[in-house]
């Protein structure tokens, strides 16, 4: 069965994407891309500008999120709350995510009704009214949320404090919603600086994927964006990480009844030097053969060999713009200590690094990595996001094509590189969640 279910994969994963996608660019400099899928008789538009939090610095941390909502509240012609209404009225639905690197603006409307949602998001790109009483009411929802979602939340302040102590320089360690003393002092003349500098054509890609035809969308998009000025951009200055000396452990206690373990190791991008472009896939393909399922060996030794973990994973994205960390995190099982659950990470790691995985083993973290990026293009949504991601970051979006192929070029020797090179004691962050009484049982 599992011999089938690998060939039925990668038989999928040879199969062409069936869908024709044309970009564009406006002589303002806002780039168009559209994907022509006409499996539904609906579209998804999505707005994508360049900003999120590792374009903030310090003192102003959170504006791209608290701007973010403030894109809700109403334009020259349109009161608070009256953009979502009409594309409600419509049959939609619309709404928001803000990110590290980027905010996206995005509906889900069907295909007669694009204009629509074209015309209002053009309304809002520079025509946004920031009123006193709106901004007070918005910037108490954004703490509101950060008390609910982060301060109250244990494991959530965990990470938050272990990206501050893993990076020191990098941006990377600023959270999306912002230090609570940034929030404090934030002033609506923040926001609406934040505004005019990122919220621009030439700094924003407009993605449609769905049942349209391209250049019926392109002469939409360009109706309604084309007469909006550019503004002039420039980007902030590279912040790069230093080179991290040592380990860095972190121990925080919380209201919890279970300790949490985070470590990570620094890792390169897509983003980063070329030299590292297949060492970014081969640590994808690691992470697949360390958490890729119940077949997986975190999975098998950890979960429900040893019992080590009730929990237990890893986490890394090739795609960021900056350069990042490969995690693993879990929480171990009653009368197992976090050391311990360290430790067996670091056996897994160890294990990596001595011996070459099987040919099996790789073929089926292969088949499961490439399938995932296959069942993506399902649906619309994913698709764009997709698209969106990659063209904002600074690559192109063409790489979603060439990366079954990138995988599939992995090697067990690759995956023994990269476990050698990237994973050394030096570069290891850790931080425990204990029980607030210090008692880890």
């Amino acid at each position: 069965m599992m011999k089938r279910f690998v060939l039925l994969l990668v038989c999928l994963s040879a199969l062409p994407l069936q869908a024709r996608t044309v970009e564009t660019m406006l002589d303002n400099g806002m780039k168009i891309i559209i994907r022509e899928d006409n499996r539904a008789p609906v579209v998804v538009s999505q707005l994508w500008y360049r900003i999120g939090s590792t374009y903030e610095y310090d003192g102003i941390t959170g504006a791209s999120h608290i701007l973010e909502h403030m894109m809700f509240k109403g334009t020259e012609t349109l009161k608070p709350g009256e953009f979502s209404e009409i594309i409600a009225a419509n049959g939609g639905s619309d709404n928001a995510f803000t990110s590290r690197d980027y905010t996206t603006y995005f509906q889900r409307i069907a295909k007669d009704r694009l204009e629509i949602g074209l015309k209002l998001e053009a309304d809002r790109m520079r025509n946004v009214v920031f009123q006193p009483g709106e901004f007070a009411k918005e910037l108490a929802v954004v703490k509101e949320e950060r008390r609910l979602r982060v301060d109250t939340n244990p494991k959530r302040q965990l990470f938050e404090q272990f990206y501050a102590t893993a990076f020191l320089t990098s941006p990377v360690r600023i959270p999306v919603i912002g230090w609570m003393e940034d929030l404090k002092s934030m002033q609506m003349e923040d926001i609406q600086d934040w505004y005019r500098q990122w919220y621009s054509p030439n700094n924003a890609t407009l993605v449609i994927v769905g049942d349209v035809v391209a250049e019926d969308a392109i002469a939409l998009a360009t109706r309604y964006f084309a007469n909006i000025k550019p503004s002039e951009i420039e980007p902030p200055k590279r912040r790069s990480e230093i080179e991290q000396k040592g380990q860095r452990r972190l121990t925080l206690y919380g209201q919890t009844s279970n300790p949490y373990l985070i470590m990570g190791y620094k890792a390169p991008v897509l983003n980063g030097s070329a030299d590292k472009v297949k060492d970014v896939y081969a640590l994808a393909v690691l992470s697949g053969i360390l958490d890729g399922g119940s077949s997986a060996r975190i999975s098998m030794k950890m979960l429900r060999g040893d019992e080590i973990a009730v929990e237990a994973g890893t986490s890394y994205d090739p795609f960021d713009r900056l350069a990042g960390l490969f995690l693993f995190a879990g929480t171990p099982n009653k009368d197992i200590s976090p050391e311990r659950l360290e430790q067996a990470f670091k056996d897994e790691i160890t294990d990596l690094q001595k011996n070459p995985v099987s040919a099996q083993e790789l073929q089926r973290v292969k088949a499961q990595v490439i399938a995932s990026r296959v069942f993506d293009q399902d649906s619309m949504f994913n698709q764009g996001m997709q698209i969106g991601m990659l063209d904002s970051v600074g690559h192109d979006w063409r790489l979603i094509d060439s990366y079954v192929d990138n995988i599939k070029n992995i090697s067990a020797e690759d995956i023994q590189r990269v476990a050698q090179t990237y994973f050394p004691d030096d570069q290891l962050t850790v931080a425990i969640l204990l029980p607030e009484s210090g008692d880890d049982q």
